[in-house]
């Protein structure tokens, strides 16, 4: 026979899950209502290139936040229309070796992370290869 206490303790714990699952669905919803989403790899650690491997160790970087950011870094991409359309930029660096110098651009709202990544694309160029 089950005791009401083992019951009890079970069904806590089912409630719990429950709870837990719905509270991770709204948490999802929430990042994909609000448009294009990371992968969740960006927020894994990566081990930096060495310094001597890098594209540039100092470097000048300007930010600029732009209202048409994924038909401005599709172009700069050379993406085609239905590439940008299907797979849109949340935001892009342009680098300039000789110049030591790096452009950032990102939308009006933009995460740490995608800021990040992008300033990573500063100093080590094209690392998604």
């Amino acid at each position: 026979m089950i005791s009401v206490k083992f019951f009890m303790g079970s069904v806590f714990r089912c409630l719990a899950i429950l709870a837990s699952a719905g509270a991770l669905m709204v948490l999802t919803g929430c990042a994909s209502a609000q448009g294009p989403s990371l992968p969740v790899s960006e927020l894994e650690s990566f081990v930096p290139m060495p310094m001597h491997a890098r594209l540039m160790n100092d470097v000048k970087v300007r930010w600029e936040v732009r209202e048409n950011v994924t038909e401005f870094c599709g172009r700069a991409a050379q993406l085609s229309p239905t590439q940008a359309w299907m797979t849109p930029p949340l935001a892009c660096a342009m680098w300039n070796v000789a110049n030591k110098e790096c452009v950032i651009i990102t939308g009006k709202k933009v995460s740490h992370v995608e800021l990040g990544h992008e300033l990573r694309h500063c100093f080590e160029g094209n690392f998604h290869r």
